[in-house]
């Protein structure tokens, strides 16, 4: 089964790391994802820009509303994602949980649905 792997990160806890500790932990971070790779748990991973160039974009009663940033009221950032496979959500758990940012923040999980082709 697919999970996608949604990493939020606490922005203040993050902006705050020393420079060493910050880049200590995408070594670290790095390290993990090329061991998923390896194993056959990684279906992709991609880091995210900034909050700052995202754009929020909503219809509301056929209007289109667009907002400059991410979703409003949040003070956490999604910094990464991450595709896995794994067995089931116990697994899933089990290799969200060794990812270095989930001391930072959080991992959000969510199985895929499956698509039926035909």
């Amino acid at each position: 089964m697919q999970y996608l792997c949604l990493v939020y990160e606490e922005e203040a806890k993050v902006d705050a790391l020393p420079e060493h500790e910050s880049a200590a932990i995408a070594d670290e971070d790095l390290a993990y994802l090329e061991e998923l790779q390896m194993s056959g748990h990684c279906v992709v991973s991609a880091g995210l820009q900034p909050a700052r160039s995202a754009v929020t974009v909503r219809v509301r009663n056929g209007s289109l509303i667009i907002f400059d940033g991410p979703v409003v009221g949040t003070t956490e950032r999604l910094g990464s994602f991450h595709l896995i496979d794994a067995r089931d959500l116990n697994d899933a758990i089990r290799i969200a949980a060794k990812m270095p940012w989930a001391r930072l923040g959080w991992i959000e999980l969510r199985p895929l649905e499956e698509c039926n082709s035909g």
